[in-house]
Formats: structure tokens, C-alpha cells, sequence
């Protein structure tokens, strides 16, 4: 895809949040209504004809395109979070970081057998939470799941596919 105008519009920040990393911020594409709609239509496109009944945003930057893409797509929307910031009954699971571990969690009721799920998230980079999030939603045995990202980095080192099987059908709309 990488469309030019979200490419002009990526900000770079350099040594965020430690020194040598570029911190790629979507949140320069957040607030120009002509990326929202660039990236929300050609996500629709993608995702329109596979019966997507909810959209699961990773929590917190995969809740703003997210929302959007489940109210365009006619589905619900289930939000992935960190410990304690959900009310009910969560099914979890802990991963692996760089340095230690982290946990996020779903609700109970948020997803079913008969759910097409698509998992969306900002960035693809090393893969460990959204990998994270897939097994977690694998764990509700929906017909189908897909995953997405705004931004795949391709940096030698990260490989971000690698967190995932072969035939995981992962999608984004940048590579750098």
C-alpha cells in the first residue's frame, strides 16, 4: 500500500523511547482527517466481503482505527487491554518482552464461536503482543481471525511475521 500521503504525514521521533530507537507516532495520521479516511477506507476495502463481526483493538493505539473500522464494517468492537482496566469477567494471558512480561485481557462475553475476528493494531514490530492477542482470541474458537496493522517495520532484526504460523493472514498499510 504505503500510500504516499500517510508516509508524509508518519511523524519519526528519534531516540523514543530510548536512545537509537525511531519511534514511528501515528498520532500525526490520528489527527489529519485525510489519513483517518485514507486508512479506515482502504481497510474497508480489505475487510469489507470476509463477515467480520468484531474488531479487536489492542490496546490503546488499536482502539482509534479500530472503533472506526467496526462501525464501517457493521461490527462490534472489543477493546484488548492490560490487567485491571476491564470490568467483568476476563479471560487473559502473559507474554514475554523484552525485558520481563506483560499481561493483557479480554472479556468473557466478548467473542464467540460464530465470530470472524479481525485484531488491529498501530504497529508490527516484534510481534509479542499482538501475537499475544491473536492466541487470546484463538483461545474463544471464532470461525476465522485476521490480523492488521498500520505500520509494518521491516528493520532487519525484528521480523515481526515471525510470532506468527504461516497461514496467520496478516495485512498492513505500511512497510518501512
Amino acid at each position: 500500500m504505503n500510500n504516499e500521503t500517510l508516509l508524509k504525514n508518519l511523524r519519526n521521533v528519534p531516540d523514543f523511547p530510548i536512545k537509537g530507537i525511531q519511534f514511528k507516532d501515528v498520532s500525526t495520521l490520528f489527527k489529519n482527517p485525510e489519513c483517518i479516511n485514507i486508512m479506515v477506507d482502504e481497510l474497508y476495502e480489505m475487510y469489507k466481503d470476509k463477515g467480520i463481526t468484531k474488531v479487536v483493538g489492542i490496546e490503546s493505539r488499536g482502539f482509534v482505527i479500530g472503533a472506526i473500522l467496526a462501525y464501517k464494517l457493521g461490527a462490534g468492537f472489543v477493546m484488548c487491554r492490560k490487567p485491571g482496566k476491564l470490568p467483568a469477567d476476563t479471560k487473559k494471558v502473559s507474554y514475554k518482552k523484552e525485558y520481563g512480561t506483560d499481561t493483557i485481557e479480554i472479556h468473557t462475553d466478548a467473542i464467540n464461536e460464530d465470530d470472524v475476528v479481525l485484531l488491529h493494531d498501530d504497529l508490527l514490530a516484534t510481534g509479542g503482543s499482538m501475537a499475544a492477542a491473536y492466541n487470546l482470541v484463538q483461545a474463544f474458537n471464532p470461525k476465522k481471525a485476521y490480523i492488521n496493522f498500520i505500520i509494518e517495520l521491516t528493520i532487519e532484526g525484528l521480523n515481526g511475521r515471525a510470532a506468527f504460523s504461516e497461514d496467520t493472514d496478516i495485512t498492513t498499510l505500511i512497510k518501512i
